[in-house]
């Protein structure tokens, strides 16, 4: 009997976040985490140092962006929120994909994962962070290739209105392109995705003491390292290891900005 066949995405670009480690951990967790075949894609500029097994494809890019706003179409992570939307993105058209951010922790089983989406709809987690039903966290989610096109579209067409309104937070109007059209965004069972700041971390005047650990949720796939600390620096016990990064605690926010070494972390993350 033939096993059934995944496509999982991945983007990375530059060479200041990630490297071809973080790829070549993702895709080992993943592989690692089911019993289906996987094919695994990287879109990137730099396939230098990645697994044999992963697919590489090119950068997607934005074309016939309105002139004297060709900078905004390259801030910061839309390329990953728009990008990948397009409808031809890597000669899949048709078929769908499984997006992972590569600060991704795969710690549980994924087969009932690729089972769940139903027909042609988009999956995304539920924002931890934001309350209601209107905002996608898109560390982890889903498509088919040829239905999202017009958030692409539309960010090439308005770049500077879509960052003017949502500066950085590109999942927030990937979100919103998302429920006008389609009137509402469908999420995952809450269990399978957590949060490492939300949910693995001690409350702030206990991180000085005690590691943070794995929530003992039933079903838990992935833990997402969205901001900071990232998996590295969360191993290390450091909040930070950049500091021309913007997102570093300045200030009092260094007092409760703080996590112990998690060597647990690489009991997945390999």
């Amino acid at each position: 009997m033939t096993k059934k066949k995944f496509n999982v995405i991945c983007i990375k670009w530059g060479a200041v976040c990630y490297h071809a480690k973080d790829v070549n951990n993702l895709c080992s967790m993943i592989k690692r985490n089911t019993s289906y075949d996987i094919d695994f894609y990287c879109f990137t500029e730099d396939p230098k140092g990645l697994r044999e097994d992963i697919i590489v494809k090119p950068l997607p890019t934005f074309e016939n962006v309105k002139k004297g706003e060709e900078e905004y179409a390259l801030k910061y992570a839309y390329r990953k929120e728009a990008a990948l939307c397009d409808d031809h993105l890597g000669g899949l058209t048709g078929q769908r994909v499984f997006f992972f951010d590569l600060d991704s922790l795969i710690v549980g089983n994924l087969d009932e994962f690729f089972d769940y989406p139903k027909g042609d709809r988009f999956y995304i987690i539920n924002d931890w962070h934001t309350k209601g039903n209107h905002v996608g966290q898109a560390s982890c989610y889903s498509w088919v290739v040829g239905t999202l096109g017009f958030v692409k579209k539309y960010f090439e067409d308005h770049p500077k209105e879509v960052v003017d309104r949502f500066y950085t937070a590109s999942q927030e109007y990937l979100s919103s392109k998302v429920i006008e059209k389609y009137g509402s965004l469908n999420f995952w069972p809450d269990n399978w995705f957590k949060s490492f700041r939300f949910h693995c971390l001690p409350f702030p005047l206990f991180r000085y003491f005690l590691t943070p650990k794995i929530p003992n949720v039933p079903g838990l796939k992935m833990i997402a390292f969205h901001g900071l600390p990232g998996l590295e620096d969360a191993v290390k016990g450091i909040w930070c290891s950049n500091p021309e990064d913007r997102k570093c605690p300045r200030g009092y926010k260094k007092l409760y900005k703080h996590v112990k070494p998690c060597p647990w972390i690489l009991d997945y993350w390999k």
